[in-house]
């Protein structure tokens, strides 16, 4: 995809990653060593844990971007210019701290936005995380702090390409 592209961070997001699925190996050989289904199902929980957030471990692959055509995302396809109604930075506030993310609304249903449907994914991809979530009245949520570029910049990029790439379109 020619355009901005945004990956996840690379420094901290795969430290949990790590520590849970070893926390999780051994929770396995120990339950396993000593008979403890109680352990064994606990570090099922904790692979499952790992096994979600593994594509924050995949630093430096696109997951969310724009190009001439539209706004893409990993898991989802790509959403038409002409689609979009409007782009907005939301800040939340979560237990003392700010998080950020991106709403994308969108002028007619999601089937009839994507240029490029990728919501179909690999049965092994398919309990992964995703950089998306569908939100309220047909939008799409886009939380921002776990990519390496600031929320600011990435709202920025996306509002500036939307108005040139939709200055050409009736």
């Amino acid at each position: 995809m020619h355009g901005y592209t945004v990956a996840y961070e690379r420094e901290e997001l795969s430290f949990p990653v790590y520590v849970v699925g070893f926390i999780g190996a051994v929770l396995a050989t120990t339950g396993a060593a000593s008979d403890n289904i109680i352990l064994v199902a606990l570090s099922l929980f904790a692979f499952g844990f790992a096994y979600y957030n593994y594509p924050l471990l995949e630093t430096g692959k696109p997951r969310i971007g724009a190009g001439q055509y539209g706004i893409f995302a990993e898991g989802l396809g790509i959403i038409a210019w002409r689609s979009i109604k409007q782009i907005e930075l939301i800040p939340y506030e979560v237990r003392g701290s700010t998080t950020n993310e991106l709403r994308i609304t969108l002028e007619e249903p999601l089937d009839r936005a994507l240029l490029a449907d990728w919501r179909k994914r690999p049965f092994y991809r398919f309990l992964m995380r995703l950089p998306w979530r569908a939100g309220p009245e047909n939008s799409i949520r886009i939380p921002l702090d776990i990519f390496d570029r600031p929320a600011d910049d990435i709202m920025r990029s996306f509002s500036r390409m939307n108005s040139f790439f939709r200055a050409g379109t009736p």
